[in-house]
C-alpha cells in the first residue's frame, strides 16, 4: 500500500485495487472508504506512521457498495468503535442482504472488470447510519453528503465546502486523465452526476481510483464532465 499526502490534513491510502482517504480534524479521524478485506492492517500501520492513533477513527464513510471500498470497514469499526455510514440504497448490498448489481459494461471495460474480480470477497458489513443526501457529517468543518447515483444506485460524494475538497467516490476516475468512472450501473445517470459534482467547483478532488486532483481542479472537472 502507498501512503500519499494530498493536503496537510488529508492522506490517501492506495491499494492494489482502489484507495481510501484519511481526513484529520483536531481530535478525530475520518476514513473515507476502507479498501478490501485484507487492508485493515495496512491502514492501521499507515495511520501510526502519520503519528496518529487508529483508535481515533470516529467514522468510516463508504462512498458505495463495492467490495474494494468497504472490505475492511467492519474489522476496523469493531476494533475502534467507529461508526459506519453508507447510503440507504447501497446499505443492503454492504450488509450482504442483496447482491451487487451488475454494471452495464462497455466493450473496453470488460477486461478491466475481469481483472477487478480478483479482489477478495468482502464479508457482510454492518451499516450504523444510512444517509440519503443532504446530510452534513461532523468532520472537515461540515462535510455535506451528495447523492451521486449512476456508478451504483447508492453512491455518494462528500463535499467539504470550507476546504474546497470533494471526495468523488467511484463516479469519477483519474487514470491518466480525469474521466467518468467505469463499471457503472447507469452510464447516463453517472454522467449527469459527474456534471453536478463538477458544478461544485472544488479546489481538490479525491477519486476512488486514480491520482487526486489538486491543481486547476474546477476547470479540469468541468471540461471532463462536459465530455462525459
Amino acid at each position: 500500500m502507498d501512503l500519499v499526502e494530498v493536503l496537510p490534513r488529508l492522506h490517501m491510502f492506495r491499494f492494489r485495487i482502489g484507495q481510501a482517504f484519511l481526513w484529520r480534524d483536531a481530535a478525530d479521524l475520518t476514513l473515507i472508504d476502507a479498501g478490501d478485506v485484507e487492508s485493515a492492517a495496512a491502514i492501521e500501520s499507515a495511520i501510526r506512521t502519520l503519528g496518529h492513533d487508529p483508535a481515533r477513527i470516529r467514522r468510516i464513510v463508504l462512498t458505495h457498495g463495492h467490495r474494494d471500498h468497504y472490505g475492511a470497514a467492519q474489522e476496523l469499526a469493531d476494533r475502534y468503535g467507529s461508526e459506519i455510514i453508507a447510503h440507504a440504497l447501497d446499505a443492503p448490498v454492504v450488509r450482504g442482504e442483496r447482491p451487487v448489481p451488475g454494471p452495464d459494461l462497455l466493450d473496453w471495460e470488460r477486461p478491466l472488470y475481469e481483472h477487478g474480480l480478483t479482489c477478495p470477497d468482502a464479508p457482510p458489513t454492518r451499516v450504523d447510519r444510512e444517509v440519503s443526501g443532504g446530510e452534513v457529517l461532523p468532520f472537515g468543518d461540515g462535510a455535506r453528503v451528495v447523492h451521486a447515483p449512476g456508478h451504483t444506485a447508492g453512491s455518494i460524494a462528500l463535499h467539504l465546502p470550507r476546504h474546497g475538497v470533494l471526495f468523488a467516490g467511484g463516479t469519477v476516475a483519474s487514470v491518466e486523465r480525469v474521466m467518468l468512472g467505469v463499471f457503472n450501473v447507469d452510464r447516463a445517470e453517472a454522467a449527469a452526476t459527474f456534471r453536478r459534482l463538477a458544478a461544485l467547483a472544488p479546489r481538490a478532488v479525491c477519486f476512488g481510483h486514480g491520482d487526486p486532483l489538486t491543481e486547476d481542479a474546477a476547470a479540469v472537472m468541468a471540461a471532463a464532465a462536459n465530455g462525459a
